[in-house]
């Protein structure tokens, strides 16, 4: 036992002393100016390739809080695929949450570290399957170019000069007067829809001033079908302004690369049993919702006013903000006056969640146990007492929950019968899933939208959808993506005392 355990301390200590040129160790002995010069070169143009291992050393906290965040951003950017949003548009809504966090565009050293260090975290998250390894390419070289949008000409530039890439060559002021018409029918429709310069005078001038690429035209095949990119003897010519395809494409290349890299080497990182439960974790698509769980009951919810208590949960005004799960679990425990396991620890949980005290909870859970008749006050206490208070972190090893997000509801076993836990997008048949959004007021046609998206598997996304549907002018950039039951609650409330505040309008 005593060797096992020095074995396993002996690993850890030397994790980052992989070979030398690995790309996939995280830590190594390093000095604090080492690690700081290694950014500081990386970063030219406030942008990086990551293309080396980070030097120095993170606590356990930091290697989870920040592979998080990195995973909220990942996530919102595939929210936006699903939805079609060109790359203009994800700048722009994704603004605030990268600037809240994973900030860039400065010299900041630790913003600089932060975004580098859970860049590699989460490649050992996401190497060890081929569909994960696809999903994480594609997010990351969208927040690459929607990153590489966001710098200065300036900053493009020195960017762009730094990589160093062999594959592409300025054309010379004699070759782009040659082409001169070619490239100008190339890039001026481009010029109006991209660059906003729709002035003929302001496009030539624009031209004369613009630089040129050339490079083999197998890299940037994405713009060949639309026709973006002038083509001759093999070349393509590119605008400097396009050149982010041909970037990202290098980018996507070498991160898959360096996925299977680290795939390799990912036997050395099972020895050490601190990381992998929280990869695991990541992995299976965890994430800590956004949501406001500062106030209120236990640290969780908002209850300022005392509107959440045992009566009230039951009221119109308060469950008509339930999502569908929870509406579930509410008529399940009404009709039969009992939950099962499962289904008591989500509903607990969520009521936890939107501000119920442990008190409360405790009066809520009695009176729908006891009025029924089929349960005694005393066997309540008996049987049912204990868990609640468990729940809220009062028995046992006193640990205070977390309300479960959709992953987490998600990754429970299936509802039987009798049970009503679950995800109804998941679990409900399309009959009675079709009969639940007509009592909810969606159309045929949205009804539909759902439908087709709980088929793909694409749960949290029919919710969202649901939500939008049901809230009106719900605004988009407030959160794209709805992943949590109390995300939905409190959102859903908030809209409706925004909406108050301004008069119903």
């Amino acid at each position: 036992m005593f060797r096992q355990t020095k074995k396993r301390i002996s690993s850890r200590r030397n994790f980052g002393s992989a070979e030398e040129g690995s790309n996939d160790s995280l830590t190594a002995s390093s000095r604090p100016e080492q690690e700081q010069r290694q950014l500081e070169r990386l970063y030219t143009g406030k942008l990086s390739f990551y293309h080396e291992r980070p030097l120095g050393e993170i606590t356990l906290e930091h290697f989870e809080t920040w592979a998080i965040d990195r995973l909220k951003v990942l996530l919102e950017i595939e929210a936006f695929v699903s939805r079609n949003y060109s790359l203009k548009e994800m700048e722009s809504l994704m603004k605030p949450l990268l600037h809240k966090l994973l900030p860039l565009g400065t010299d900041n050293v630790a913003d600089m570290r932060k975004d580098y260090i859970s860049h590699y975290i989460l490649r050992l998250c996401f190497c060890r399957k081929k569909e994960l390894r696809d999903k994480f390419v594609r997010s990351e070289t969208l927040l690459f170019k929607i990153r590489f949008g966001m710098l200065t000409s300036t900053d493009q530039v020195k960017f762009v000069q730094s990589l160093h890439l062999s594959t592409s060559q300025s054309i010379t002021e004699e070759e782009k007067r040659t082409l001169s018409k070619e490239l100008y029918q190339t890039i001026s429709p481009l010029l109006q829809f991209q660059m906003n310069i729709s002035d003929e005078q302001q496009k030539q001038a624009y031209f004369q001033q613009e630089r040129f690429i050339k490079l083999p035209f197998e890299n940037v095949i994405e713009l060949l079908g639309n026709r973006q990119v002038f083509i001759k003897n093999g070349y393509a010519y590119l605008p400097h302004f396009q050149q982010v395809t041909m970037i990202s494409s290098e980018f996507s290349q070498r991160l898959n690369d360096e996925l299977m890299r680290t795939f390799q080497f990912l036997p050395r990182l099972n020895e050490d049993d601190r990381l992998v439960p929280i990869l695991n974790h990541l992995s299976s698509g965890y994430t800590v919702s956004d949501y406001n769980n500062s106030k209120g009951a236990n640290g969780y919810g908002n209850n300022d006013d005392d509107e959440i208590n045992a009566e009230s949960v039951w009221s119109p005004e308060i469950s008509k903000h339930y999502p569908l799960s929870v509406r579930n679990l509410m008529q399940g425990l009404k009709q039969n006056h009992h939950l099962r396991y499962y289904g008591r620890q989500q509903l607990t949980l969520f009521l936890k969640g939107i501000g119920l005290s442990a008190d409360e909870s405790l009066k809520f859970w009695t009176k729908a146990f006891v009025q029924g008749g089929h349960i005694s006050e005393d066997k309540f206490n008996k049987e049912y007492r204990y868990n609640f208070r468990h729940s809220y972190g009062l028995e046992g090893n006193r640990i205070n929950y977390r309300p479960w997000d959709c992953r987490t509801i998600l990754s429970k076993p299936r509802p039987g019968r009798g049970d009503y836990h679950g995800c109804p997008f998941r679990d409900w048949s399309s009959e009675r899933l079709t009969s639940e959004l007509q009592a909810m007021n969606l159309t045929q046609q949205q009804i539909t939208s759902v439908l087709d998206l709980s088929e793909k598997g694409d749960y949290i996304l029919a919710n969202t959808k649901v939500f939008e549907f049901t809230h009106k002018g719900a605004d988009v950039a407030e959160g794209t993506l709805i992943d949590h039951p109390n995300l939905y609650f409190e959102r859903s409330r908030m809209l409706e005392k925004k909406r108050s505040a301004m008069g119903g309008k």
